[in-house]
């Protein structure tokens, strides 16, 4: 038997603790650990000490869906669907706003190689630039320009007509041939794009005889003396059954000028030519001209035996050369031609009201277009050296021809000469 006494009770009558056990007081009885002899570290491993499971908060349990799959929204700061109650972002935190920023992500860098990126900047400024100074330098052309009260109001006819006319001021000084003083209009062409897209130019000889209303039986130069570009409108409306859209009328000087800012023209004569009344001294071939011999070119008709017939020629060939050489690239692409070509253009023109710099470069382009297309077109005449009583020789034509031949220009079926 053992010499020790039996364990006693913690109170009076209460049940004897087991072997083995030690009591604590107000505690509860625990068994003591056993010892055990000590294992070699050789054969058997260390035991490991099981890491503490971390706590979770009540809040952050996700109930499951019936699919297995957590019920919560996919972003922790959005109100869950149905009616749930909202969860913080962190498990930590109580309210969303004690939550940090979420992180920003990444800039996603453009396919785009740099240097082509560059260089689409570059094209677009300079695209910005070249719109910039082409407006700027047609407002300022677009101020410059003179315009008069010149059309008819008369009712519109299809497609669209240009009056061109080159006038040349005489200060007074009389002429011989038909008897009028002042301003005249050596120069008179009819241009007109049809509805079906064909263009015409039409030289209107200063000569023809024409019925100017009021007036009677004149040369058609004359009814710009008597009633200036209104008189001259009406005119020519009542003369080829067209309504003008826009009248042009250019100075002679301007000519000048306005070959002189382009450098020079190309123009070509079949024979040597020394006029004294128009200053045209040019030999036989094609030569490039300035001002001065540009403008005595589309004068000259003295030296010539078709007289008025062969200057609208000239006067044809002049408007071509001059398209010509303002849209090549030396001067298109010049700032300094370009100002000077808008300054010395926009000076010497005068248009009808209404008519601005836009419609002056539509006139252009159409006027281009009706050359290169073989366009470019003569009056049938019935007697080129008619006797009149006080005007001295006129051209004349027949009424129905001329009605047949603008009837075909107005809707565009008029033949073109062919190309020789």
């Amino acid at each position: 038997m053992s010499d020790m006494p039996p364990p006693r009770s913690p109170r009076p009558g209460g049940p004897r603790r087991p072997h083995g056990h030690r009591a604590r007081a107000g505690g509860s009885a625990r068994p003591l650990p056993r010892r055990s002899a000590p294992r070699s570290s050789a054969s058997e491993p260390a035991p490991t000490r099981p890491l503490p499971r971390a706590e979770q908060h009540p809040s952050a349990q996700s109930p499951r869906s019936p699919y297995g799959e957590s019920a919560q929204p996919a972003h922790p700061q959005w109100d869950p669907p149905y009616g749930e109650s909202a969860q913080p972002a962190h498990p930590q935190w109580d309210h969303p706003e004690q939550a940090p920023a979420p992180a920003r992500s990444r800039r996603r860098r453009s396919r785009v190689p740099r240097p082509l990126r560059l260089g689409a900047t570059l094209l677009a400024l300079v695209l910005v630039l070249v719109l910039g100074w082409g407006a700027g330098l047609g407002l300022w052309a677009d101020s410059r320009i003179e315009h008069v009260e010149a059309l008819s109001g008369a009712e519109n006819t299809p497609g669209t007509t240009y009056l061109i006319a080159g006038s040349d001021r005489r200060d007074g000084e009389s002429v011989a041939d038909d008897g009028t003083a002042g301003a005249r209009t050596d120069t008179i062409m009819l241009l007109h794009k049809a509805p079906g897209g064909n263009s015409y130019l039409i030289s209107l000889p200063r000569d023809t005889l024409v019925d100017i209303p009021g007036h009677g039986g004149y040369k058609l130069n004359a009814a710009y003396a008597f009633g200036g570009a209104p008189l001259l409108v009406e005119t020519v409306e009542q003369f080829t059954g067209l309504t003008i859209d826009h009248y042009v009328e250019v100075g002679f000087d301007g000519v000048a000028q306005v070959v002189d800012a382009v450098g020079h023209v190309n123009l070509c004569i079949d024979r040597d030519v020394d006029d004294e009344r128009s200053g045209l001294v040019m030999t036989e071939g094609c030569h490039d001209v300035g001002g001065e011999q540009a403008l005595a070119f589309v004068r000259a008709r003295y030296f010539d035996p078709t007289a008025d017939i062969g200057r609208q020629q000239r006067q044809q060939q002049f408007v071509g050369a001059l398209m010509d050489r303002a849209t090549s690239p030396a001067v298109l692409l010049n700032p300094v031609n370009q100002v000077q070509m808008a300054g010395a253009g926009s000076e010497a023109l005068t248009t009808s009201e209404g008519t601005g710099i836009v419609d002056v470069g539509r006139m252009a382009l159409t006027a281009r277009s009706a050359m290169n297309s073989g366009g470019t077109l003569s009056i049938p005449v019935e007697n080129p050296e008619y006797q009149t009583k006080h005007s001295g020789v006129a051209i004349l034509t027949d009424d129905a021809e001329i009605a047949a031949f603008f009837e075909a220009v107005a809707d565009g079926s008029a033949e073109v000469p062919a190309a020789e």
